[in-house]
């Protein structure tokens, strides 16, 4: 039988350090805290009763940054031992919320007046995946978005990309210009010589019907490239 001034259930040693996580957090903002403690921060909520700090450690030792692990795939992230549904999940949502948030930035202005946000939102949404992905940003006669679509998708070095069907949904669209955007897995966003003749048979396609095609970006865990700014068109 417990003493008088015993406690029944005490509270698990972790209880105080994610208090204290918090209150951080709410004081400071997030800027002054590390990737591991964002991403504690975000698995207090997928994981009730456990100490999450080695977790988020392990998580940022596999994948490296904050960014890289909410961009994994989800069968990636089982890998590691305590990562449930549930905290793919929330991982995930954050994931989308982050897009979303970014793809807001950009919103219904001009791209040339927030190019940066562009390239951004590109590189937040395709830099950290495993395969190629090829996305075209078809834009109206103020060269602002009309449409942000992922068009094919290939493998860790290949994507197959049809200057036709790209044409095509321009033309289904009303856009009157195009921003090709495609990211490098191995994260290095040089442009190969595939990327350049595939830039110049879409430019060809398009330009035939009346539809500038304005840059192309390459996006890579280490920056981007654009093909305009390198000359190549």
């Amino acid at each position: 039988m417990a003493g008088a001034g015993e406690k029944r259930n005490p509270k698990p040693h972790y209880h105080g350090h994610r208090q204290r996580l918090k209150s951080r957090f709410l004081g400071e903002g997030g800027d002054s805290l590390p990737d591991y403690e964002i991403l504690e921060l975000l698995l207090f909520y997928a994981i009730s009763r456990r100490d999450v700090k080695p977790l988020a450690k392990a998580l940022i030792d596999r994948f490296g940054t904050l960014a890289a692990v909410l961009s994994a795939a989800p069968e990636r992230l089982m890998e590691i031992e305590g990562v449930k549904e549930s905290t793919v999940v929330l991982l995930r949502a954050a994931r989308q919320a982050g897009l979303r948030l970014a793809r807001e930035d950009v919103g219904t202005k001009p791209v040339f007046g927030s190019w940066e946000a562009v390239v951004s939102y590109c590189r937040a949404a395709m830099a950290y995946d495993d395969t190629e992905r090829f996305r075209v940003l078809f834009l109206d006669r103020k060269n602002a978005i009309i449409a942000d679509e992922v068009q094919q998708k290939g493998t860790v070095d290949h994507t197959p990309v049809y200057p036709r069907e790209v044409v095509k949904r321009a033309l289904e669209l009303g856009a009157t210009a195009l921003i090709l955007v495609h990211n490098h897995p191995s994260g290095d966003p040089e442009p190969s010589r595939a990327d350049i003749e595939m830039t110049r048979e879409v430019q060809a396609a398009a330009e035939a019907l009346g539809i500038s095609l304005h840059d192309h970006v390459v996006v890579g865990r280490s920056g981007s490239a654009s093909f305009k700014s390198l000359g190549l068109f």
